[in-house]
């Protein structure tokens, strides 16, 4: 069988997960989440630099705004969508633009 890019498992390949498991996977998922967004929220010292007449490399914001956008549309189209991903990817595509705006107009 390929490579599986979805969440998708049909009813008889699903196999039973150990409760700890699943409790483990849920809270490295609420971490990650908060870990990817305070990621992204680090942009606002970029985007008060900006404002401040000292703009910043656009680049950097630039990739991780593509980047975030990529994740955000991957768990946005899966069969079910992966909520942490989007989540956590959403922000990154609002400051990475903001920084990027304000790096031309300040």
């Amino acid at each position: 069988m390929g490579m599986r890019v979805d969440n998708y498992v049909s009813p008889e390949e699903r196999k039973r997960v150990d409760e700890r498991r699943i409790k483990m996977l849920k809270i490295f998922s609420k971490v990650a989440t908060v870990t990817c967004i305070l990621m992204y929220v680090s942009y606002v010292p970029q985007i008060i630099a900006n404002f401040s007449g000292n703009p910043v490399n656009p680049l950097q914001p630039a990739v991780a705004m593509i980047n975030a956008t990529l994740w955000t549309c991957y768990g946005w189209l899966k069969t079910y969508k992966d909520i942490p991903i989007i989540v956590s990817n959403v922000p990154g595509i609002v400051f990475g633009l903001v920084t990027l705006v304000t790096v031309y107009v300040h």
